[in-house]
């Protein structure tokens, strides 16, 4: 299968510029496309809102998952790994979700 040469944007495309050129290519109107993209905006939120699958892939190009990070306990004279010989205090912090995202292997193939 041979690669269709493309040629790179030297600036971003706006939400709007966006809008309308896959409106173009695909023959439907802005205000459909944009439905569109409302509608995945929900279904991503439901699939990574908390209590959820915690995971959500648009295929081939990226995986958007949630990462739970543990809470981490104050701690008092630490070394410091910037100034040898000097200690610090680490402040404690709660427990977290973060928002990963994952490129796909078609999104990498197209670098």
């Amino acid at each position: 299968m041979a690669k269709k040469k493309v040629k790179g944007l030297r600036k971003a495309m706006t939400k709007s510029q966006m809008f309308s050129e896959i409106a173009e290519a695909t023959e439907l109107t802005r205000k459909q496309v944009a439905s569109v993209f409302e509608e995945l905006d929900g279904i991503v939120h439901r699939h990574i809102v908390k209590g959820s699958v915690g995971q959500f892939k648009i295929p081939g190009l990226l995986k958007i998952k949630t990462v739970k990070k543990a809470a981490r306990k104050a701690k008092k004279n630490v070394p410091n790994p910037f100034r040898p010989g000097e200690l610090m205090d680490i402040k404690a912090k709660p427990a977290s979700i973060k928002v990963k995202v994952l490129p796909l292997k078609k999104l990498k193939e197209m670098v």
